[in-house]
């Protein structure tokens, strides 16, 4: 089976992103965002799903994250779904739990072609590495919107906002990992689409 791959430039008034994502990758990530702690983020999911992803974006941080990481998470998915192509034999569902010190965090993924987040963050701190605690709704909505993903994402417990969101980006590739594997053949649906 060939390399499943995928490329994207996008540039607006806010950010210019150049993505490539391998899902057949061994973790390899170079990730420049500007935003030092999503850098890390982004590495942990990458490196736990075992892509390889190279990432960078030039965004409007004179205003704030909120651009950057939205636009971060519609590429992203973009490449996701480009990559898995007609997801015939694809697993499609899968979960994971992963703790961070005190935090546990549950991630369910369902690459449906149907879109939607579920994101309980009231644990989540109001500001987390300098940027409100919104921006990852954000992130975490627009990847789900466009890589045609059903995401839930549970935040179990924890006190520390970087641990809680290190245990989600860290559970995410790991659901991904399973999610994304060639398991049988055809497609994951009684219906015989997945859309």
């Amino acid at each position: 089976m060939a390399k499943r791959t995928a490329r994207l430039t996008r540039t607006t008034k806010e950010t210019d992103i150049e993505v490539e994502l391998c899902l057949e990758g061994a973790g390899e990530c170079r990730v420049a965002t500007g935003i030092g702690f999503a850098d890390h983020m982004l590495t942990l999911m990458t490196f736990w799903a075992g892509f390889d992803l190279m990432l960078s974006c030039k965004g409007d941080l004179e205003v704030d994250a909120h651009h950057s990481l939205e636009d971060i998470g519609l590429c992203l998915g973009h490449v996701l779904a480009e990559a898995l192509g007609d997801k015939a034999g694809i697993t499609r569902v899968a979960s994971a739990r992963v703790p961070m010190d005190e935090a546990l965090a549950d991630v369910v993924v369902d690459l449906s072609g149907r879109p939607y987040l579920v994101y309980a963050d009231d644990l989540l701190p109001a500001v987390i590495a300098g940027e409100e605690k919104d921006v990852w709704r954000e992130f975490f909505k627009s990847l789900a919107q466009r890589a045609g993903m059903n995401l839930h994402i549970r935040f179990e417990y924890g006190k520390n906002g970087h641990h809680l969101l290190e245990a989600a980006f860290k559970a995410l590739g790991l659901a991904l990992r399973q999610a994304v594997q060639v398991s049988r053949t055809g497609v994951s649906s009684t219906k015989g689409s997945v859309d």
